[in-house]
């Protein structure tokens, strides 16, 4: 017979192992740190640019958001037509890249063949790396004649009653920016898209399938509904460089600080009114004006984020999803 396992003693059962508390106090440390610093370089971002643009608010006050005129000659300054190029552009951008690129993901992650996914979704994601200048110069040199010898003639004579294809074909314009951006931005939401299409579970579309789906009703059903929240992510990620882009507009949109009456019409951006105007020297008065073009420019992209993931929220919690 089997003596029995000795149990241990009431005074090994009471002690505990004694653990050093000190590495997770500094691990906690650290990570508040960074946060911290992250928060605090996002309010000193804005006090400098508030602060450097005091003279240009004291001058204009509030009607620097709605003054149409941009003229150091006479010392007026307003950047309305700026917004209204930058929100035009980025909306145009948006509304040409997120089919083309929700379409890219789909196909990559359900339809693509093994052999085609890998080498395909890199070249995507290497469109990213392109520098915004070669977009630019690539626009300025083929979208640029083409648009005004090919496409710009053509939608005047079919859509020209609509008043949005009036107006001189030359190339230059609020829509040939509006197509370089969509460019720009395809592999963002792209890549963003796909990856959270990838991840959604097999039990998710087995079940469909299970239940008679076709492809195009587990897509429909199944994935997107379940990928939403990651694919609006990279929509916003997408309008985020749309918003703040350059070079690559400042080379194609005419650089014209007028209101757009057209998508023909010529017209400028708030980022590249800051470009073409900061190394001017037409005293501080232009300078702290710039400024404030820069701190325009970030509320514009800070509240177009809010107001798109409130949109979001709304979305899906109507719909029962989890945003986090």
């Amino acid at each position: 017979m089997e003596s029995p396992t000795p149990s241990p003693s009431s005074s090994a059962v009471g002690q505990t192992r004694r653990v050093n508390p000190w590495p997770d106090w500094i691990f906690f440390g650290i990570v508040v740190a960074v946060a911290i610093l992250i928060f605090a370089l996002a309010i000193a971002l804005v006090a400098i640019l508030a602060w450097n643009s005091k003279e240009s608010f004291q001058a204009f006050g509030w009607s620097f958001l709605w003054t149409t005129t941009w003229n150091p000659n006479k010392a007026i300054y307003g950047v309305i037509p700026s917004i209204i190029g930058t929100l035009l552009t980025t909306g145009l951008a948006l509304l040409i890249a997120v089919p083309l690129s929700v379409g890219a993901a789909i196909f990559l992650t359900t339809q693509a063949p093994r052999w085609l996914r890998g080498p395909l979704g890199a070249s995507i994601e290497l469109l990213a790396a392109i520098p915004s200048v070669i977009y630019g110069f690539w626009g300025l040199y083929v979208v640029v004649p083409y648009m005004g010898s090919k496409v710009d003639p053509n939608l005047q004579t079919f859509l020209g009653w609509t008043g949005a294809f009036s107006g001189h074909t030359n190339g230059f314009g609020v829509l040939t920016a509006g197509i370089i951006l969509a460019i720009m931005i395809v592999p963002t939401v792209c890549a963003v898209s796909r990856d959270t299409l990838a991840a959604v579970p097999a039990a998710q579309k087995e079940a469909a399938l299970s239940l008679g789906a076709t492809d195009w009703e587990v897509t429909r059903v199944a994935m997107v509904p379940w990928a939403r929240s990651g694919i609006i992510g990279g929509i916003i990620l997408g309008m985020g460089r749309a918003l703040g882009e350059t070079m690559a507009v400042l080379m194609v949109i005419g650089n014209i600080s007028v209101i757009p009456t057209s998508l023909f019409s010529q017209g400028q951006t708030v980022a590249t009114l800051i470009a073409t105007t900061l190394l001017n020297n037409n005293g501080p008065l232009e300078a702290s004006a710039v400024v404030e073009c820069g701190l325009v420019l970030l509320v514009i992209a800070l509240g177009v984020n809010v107001v798109a993931r409130l949109l979001v929220w709304k979305v899906l919690n109507v719909g029962g999803g989890v945003i986090e």
